[in-house]
């Protein structure tokens, strides 16, 4: 049994890791409001801009935009990876780089070659070490993300889809459902699905347009772009939400394990105090009746 003094110390240094914990937890937990709003706020703008897109689109049928053709032969596919920068957040990264990896593996099983442009240090880091080609990154995107720090990165993947050097282009993200749980999914960003642009309300089918200038083809491509923009951003959004929640709840789980711990060695000090104890008076008892 180990002696007191090094068992009082394990508990002081495990004491010392709960404050660190239980710390995080709640800088965490106040993170995770101001970014679910934050995720919360973005949604209307994309919606709006997916309507215009959508109505527009349905008013000039004879335009067709590169980002909705569709190509038979998928020769390369491009991958928005998007991870948090810091780690302590559970398996939030490992599940989500998971499904990339099956990803990846699947398009290749297609014959298909893969490029990536990370967001996120994590995600970065993990595709240089699996000898991914990365095309773009953006590291450090701190809590608060900003779309100019974001369409940098993301244009050099729309340029190369839209010069038909790649074929599709995905977003890996992980979805924020509630605190307790979030989502990594992998969905196709280009070309746009066809959901995504249909018209929503009681006026299905309807043919109507916006007055606008310039023509109406110029203004559909830079609409089409913002929405792709707008679609990435959520994602980054979203991540961060999902980041925050997971890094609440594997703190608070932390914190709740150190407890445990620290229970456990003070159970174990009290024996070897015990111990100790009974050990002098058996030898103080032993030595009067020796006299």
């Amino acid at each position: 049994m180990a002696g007191s003094k090094e068992i009082r110390t394990k508990i002081k240094s495990v004491k010392n890791t709960q404050k660190i914990t239980k710390a995080m937890e709640m800088v965490a937990a106040s993170k995770m409001r101001k970014a679910q709003d934050r995720m919360k706020a973005a949604r209307p703008y994309g919606e709006k801009i997916r309507n215009v897109a959508a109505h527009m689109a349905q008013a000039h049928p004879e335009f067709s935009h590169p980002f909705l053709e569709r190509r038979e032969n998928v020769k390369r596919v491009g991958v928005v990876v998007v991870t948090s920068d810091k780690g302590l957040c559970g398996g939030l990264n490992t599940n989500l780089l998971r499904q990339v990896t099956q990803f990846f593996k699947a398009s290749e099983a297609r014959g298909a070659k893969v490029c990536a442009t990370a967001l996120g240090n994590k995600g970065f880091g993990f595709m240089n070490r699996a000898n991914v080609p990365v095309v773009s990154h953006a590291i450090g995107l701190g809590d608060t993300p900003h779309l100019e720090r974001l369409i940098g990165p993301i244009k050099v993947l729309l340029d190369q889809f839209s010069a038909g050097e790649v074929d599709e282009v995905h977003l890996a993200y992980t979805r924020f459902i509630n605190t307790m749980k979030q989502e990594p999914v992998v969905e196709q960003l280009l070309p746009l699905p066809k959901h995504k642009l249909e018209v929503d309300g009681d006026k299905q089918g309807a043919s109507w347009d916006y007055i606008y200038e310039p023509a109406g083809p110029e203004v559909i491509a830079q609409l089409l772009l913002r929405y792709v923009e707008a679609l990435v951003y959520q994602a980054v959004a979203e991540n961060i939400a999902s980041e925050q929640s997971a890094r609440m709840v594997a703190m608070k789980a932390a914190s709740d394990n150190a407890g445990s711990v620290i229970g456990e060695l003070q159970l174990i000090y009290n024996k070897s105090r015990q111990a100790a104890i009974t050990k002098e008076l058996s030898e103080i008892v032993g030595g009067a009746a020796a006299v």
